[in-house]
């Protein structure tokens, strides 16, 4: 029991020193929390959901909820977004919520370039009174739930047509870190640390192979110093306008199954079960995902086909 609660107590101390970088397996259904260049990209009012339950059966494992809208302003010439992120791990939480703007730019009669901003904050809530201390009375575990906030901000380019598209990313920009100091209290520490910026960069094509059948390649890389370069290679296809089938492999980690219904043009359900390649799959069963997106259509405007970006 001893070690339970130790391990316990590891879980939050790590994730007190990380950062707020997320892990998400359908990352093409979710662009816009990861750049925000991506904002009013699909022309239309669009609302997204997707919740993540990472390493099934494992104690302390993450589990993360997030929601975004955005569609564009002013004859497509800009976009705007709302994004909330809840992560629960071990016995942290963690809230997120940013307000996304892009300005998009026509490069030619194909292809828009988004230049895009996020600005928010982060609230992360250490539930130290819910651990069980070896010594009765510990005061310090007992009566501490410190709820700390903070400000952050990223950028994003995003290009895109209607078979193409990449995007080149920093989410966050300022190192939220967290500390124990002498007497045990939590404390906050707000800087700008270039060594703990985390890269994005996307890229994707479609396809199409006959009208039943398009395929559609993508990719993701994340980067950050002093860290082994991270990637997510994924192709999928849609059958009949209808079913996504995708195989993915995520670079030393996990190898993964995505299937999808596109129920109509609008709507879209996408479920995905990542496969540990680790150590950690002998103590977990998996990790589950799920995503829901509805693209609405403007005025006179309809979504008469499924958008592949």
């Amino acid at each position: 029991m001893k070690k339970n609660y130790i391990f316990i107590l590891l879980v939050v101390v790590l994730n007190l020193r990380s950062q707020y970088d997320h892990l998400f397996t359908q990352f093409m259904f979710n662009e816009v929390f990861i750049n925000p260049g991506y904002a009013g990209s699909k022309e239309a009012l669009s609302i997204t959901a997707l919740h993540r339950q990472q390493w099934m059966n494992f104690p302390g494992r993450p589990v993360t909820t997030t929601f975004s809208m955005h569609g564009p302003l002013f004859v497509n010439k800009m976009g705007l977004g709302i994004n909330f992120l809840n992560e629960r791990i071990g016995k942290l939480q963690r809230n997120l919520a940013y307000l996304t703007y892009a300005y998009r730019i026509k490069t030619d009669k194909k292809g828009t370039l988004g230049l895009g901003i996020n600005i928010g904050v982060h609230n992360q809530v250490n539930k130290l009174s819910e651990l069980k201390a070896n010594d009765a009375g510990d005061i310090q575990i007992s009566n501490n739930t410190p709820s700390l906030n903070s400000p952050n901000t990223g950028f994003g380019l995003f290009y895109s047509t209607d078979k193409f598209y990449a995007g080149l990313s920093v989410p966050r920009l300022i190192d939220d870190s967290y500390f124990f100091d002498e007497q045990s209290n939590i404390k906050q520490k707000i800087s700008f640390n270039f060594e703990k910026l985390h890269y994005y960069f996307v890229i994707g094509r479609i396809f199409k192979i006959n009208p039943d059948l398009y395929v559609k390649p993508q990719g993701m890389v994340k980067m950050v110093q002093n860290a082994p370069l991270q990637y997510d290679a994924n192709v999928s296809m849609l059958i009949k306008k209808i079913i996504w089938f995708g195989l993915s492999y995520r670079s030393n980690a996990a190898a993964v199954g995505i299937l999808g219904i596109q129920a109509t043009p609008q709507l879209y359900f996408g479920y995905s079960y990542d496969y540990g390649l680790n150590e950690i799959q002998r103590y977990s069963q998996g990790s589950h995902e799920v995503v829901l997106n509805y693209l609405f259509s403007y005025k006179q405007k309809k979504v008469t086909s499924p958008r592949f970006f």
